[in-house]
């Protein structure tokens, strides 16, 4: 058992949900759309095109590794650490997503197609008041503490994820209506059906003992048991954290292109 990655992948996931209130931009669902209907690229623009590229060689790993979002999530197992349903649910997240997209859509057409990349879009600008009453501008990136109401957006993102995550089970935002999955599990279907060279897990199902360790530790409630049996480990829901290949008593799971 690989304990050692598993520490320092929840030491990265817990980092990023940490600088969280600096990112939130870049993960913005608003902040696209916005800069769309002005024939800007923003930020989240810029990190939701990275996603899908980077997903078409590493699948979901940003989901199992560095997302903000998946950080809490897993913090949450202390409170409900039970698997989530799952199922005909996951799709949830696609009725939200398809519609902005759409929107993303026209609202790029209507403004004539993008014509500025700004990664900066909309963030703030800071003041620094000195006793002598010089001024100095400064930009201002993610929620300042100076300024309390610019949390509400903030708390009401996490506040949705804790809600999602203590009713539901393990990752339970990750799993209804996450914005973010779905340009990551799209990547992984292109790199399938093309055939990319990829990281993937593979198993040897001739050592498994159906102890179903992997099932019982397994942040997203996956059947991985099932998955080893059946020859075939690609799951859109796996973010590849390998927690399940660290776990295994047999070595059965590994990491592989």
């Amino acid at each position: 058992m690989n304990k050692k990655r598993q520490i320092t992948r929840r030491a990265l996931i817990l980092i990023s949900f940490l600088l969280f209130p600096i990112t939130i931009f870049y993960f913005s669902p608003y902040l696209i759309i916005m800069g769309a209907s002005e024939g800007v690229a923003s930020g989240s623009f810029i990190m939701f095109l990275f996603m899908l590229i980077l997903s078409l060689f590493l699948g979901r790993l940003f989901c199992g590794w560095v997302c903000p979002a998946g950080g809490l999530c897993e913090c949450a197992f202390m409170v409900n650490s039970k698997n989530a349903k799952g199922g005909k649910a996951n799709w949830i997240k696609y009725f939200i997503w398809v519609p902005w997209i759409a929107g993303i859509a026209m609202a790029v057409i209507f403004a004539g197609g993008i014509h500025k990349i700004d990664p900066l879009y909309q963030t703030r600008q800071g003041t620094l008041l000195f006793g002598d009453g010089s001024i100095i501008n400064y930009p201002k990136y993610g929620i300042s503490v100076s300024e309390p109401y610019s949390y509400v957006i903030y708390l009401v993102i996490i506040s949705l994820i804790l809600i999602l995550s203590f009713a539901s089970g393990k990752r339970g935002f990750c799993h209804y209506v996450c914005w973010m999955a779905p340009f990551m599990v799209i990547g992984t279907k292109i790199s399938n059906l093309i055939k990319l060279p990829a990281l993937r897990l593979k198993a040897d199902k001739d050592k498994c003992t159906k102890c179903k360790t992997c099932n019982k530790n397994c942040p997203m409630s996956l059947e991985v048991m099932d998955m080893v049996q059946t020859g075939s480990m690609k799951n859109s829901e796996c973010i590849l954290c390998g927690t399940c290949v660290d776990v295994c008593p047999k070595d059965v799971i590994r990491y592989g292109k």
